[in-house]
């Protein structure tokens, strides 16, 4: 089983400023971290390998010190991160971010087969929650958005079973694999860092 875990780096909002200027996030000097809501993405493809066994993946879009991003990631228990990272990829909007993550989850998936895709469910810089929706249509995978857990998979008759968080509750869906899942904070706890990881 493989499993990509699409995660960024964003400012940490306890230090956001906007310039009046441009009315964008002045990223200068403000720490970043990692987004938490892909976080709890990262932490749920953890939990099924250690289940059912798989290899995690993680992608990240950013600049060269969203690195730490990743290794954070691998210190929770995944594999292997791929940085993509160019300065024609600055400023991208939601389309655009889609657009390059999904030729790189398209490309793992023709090399390695890819099972299933985790994000989470928004990025705290932008609170659009289109990225993932944007790669579900891209890879043409089955999506299912707001994510509270993972019930059952089935490897041989390629489905899951999923929990979605609702208005009014919470529906039992399931799917057919690959599929992609945007995550919620009620997901999971995010473990600490071990120290041999």
């Amino acid at each position: 089983m493989h499993i990509a875990v699409c995660v960024k780096q964003v400012p940490d909002t306890t230090e956001v400023r906007i310039d009046p200027e441009t009315n964008t996030l002045v990223r200068e000097g403000v720490p970043s971290i990692l987004n938490p809501y892909d976080a709890h993405a990262a932490e749920a493809a953890v939990q099924i390998k250690e289940r059912y066994g798989a290899h995690i993946t993680v992608v990240c879009m950013g600049p060269p010190q969203a690195i730490d991003v990743i290794r954070q990631c691998i210190s929770y228990g995944a594999d292997r991160g791929i940085l993509l990272s160019d300065r024609a990829f600055a400023g991208s909007d939601t389309w655009a971010t889609s657009y390059t993550i999904g030729l790189a989850l398209q490309r793992l998936q023709r090399e390695h087969g890819l099972d299933m895709v985790l994000c989470g469910m928004q990025a705290i810089d932008g609170d659009t929650a289109q990225v993932g929706p944007g790669l579900a249509r891209r890879l043409d995978v089955p999506q299912l958005t707001y994510a509270v857990g993972v019930e059952d998979i089935d490897l041989k008759a390629r489905k899951a079973r999923v929990l979605r968080r609702l208005e009014r509750g919470v529906e039992v869906i399931e799917t057919s694999l690959p599929c992609l899942l945007t995550c919620v904070e009620e997901m999971n706890e995010i473990r600490y860092s071990t120290l041999p990881n």
